[in-house]
């Protein structure tokens, strides 16, 4: 049996048990174990999962943030061992491990962190320009850039993911849209522009493909 929470589209597993209420819980392959007292009926099932359908979907999504990371979590070029905790009042870094209440504390942990590091990484590599026009940063997670300069909106956007990488693969695909300010295309001169301010591009570029 299946059904839709939201934009998710769900497998469902029924235990029958003596239990008088129906409880919910998200398994290892994101299928939603309902366990019910016997002889509910599905549609019953469905009736209790429609009404609780937002608190569902918060299980969800907090279930497969946990499996992502207890597969890896990668912070600055580093890979950790995720450890939850529940006495963790705030993300702890122990050597090769990462250490948090719970996956939602994983993110917003990267979420401040990507907006604090990026925003200070590009104070940074615009001093390695001069005449920049006033533009915006911006951040998002993008399938095929690194980056984009949006230079008629005066706009930057670097992905998200970049908080994983090491900060000198951040600083050089900052630096590559910034350049982009003074040549829209990948021109000779738009290179040589990108070589004053990060001589050793070709190495960092060449590492962003890995």
């Amino acid at each position: 049996m299946k059904t839709k929470i939201g934009q998710y589209e769900i497998f469902i597993k029924v235990i029958y048990k003596n239990n008088r209420n129906i409880y919910f819980r998200f398994d290892e392959n994101l299928f939603l174990i309902v366990t019910c007292p016997k002889r509910t009926f599905d549609e019953d099932i469905i009736k209790y999962i429609s009404i609780n359908e937002k608190s569902l979907i918060r299980m969800y999504e907090k279930t497969k943030a946990m499996l992502t990371y207890q597969e890896e979590f990668w912070y600055l070029g580093k890979k950790y061992n995720v450890i939850f905790k529940d006495d963790i009042k705030a993300v702890e870094f122990d050597n090769d491990n990462v250490i948090a209440k719970d996956a939602i504390m994983l993110e917003n942990f990267l979420d401040d962190k990507r907006t604090e590091i990026f925003l200070k990484e590009v104070e940074l590599c615009k001093k390695c320009f001069i005449d920049l026009p006033t533009f915006r940063t911006r951040f998002r997670k993008m399938k095929t850039r690194w980056g984009v300069c949006n230079r008629s909106k005066k706009i930057i956007t670097l992905n998200t993911e970049l908080i994983k990488k090491d900060i000198k693969l951040l600083d050089y695909v900052i630096i590559h849209e910034l350049a982009h300010f003074y040549e829209p295309n990948h021109s000779k001169k738009f290179w040589e522009i990108v070589a004053l301010a990060c001589p050793d591009y070709k190495e960092r570029r060449k590492a962003l493909r890995k």
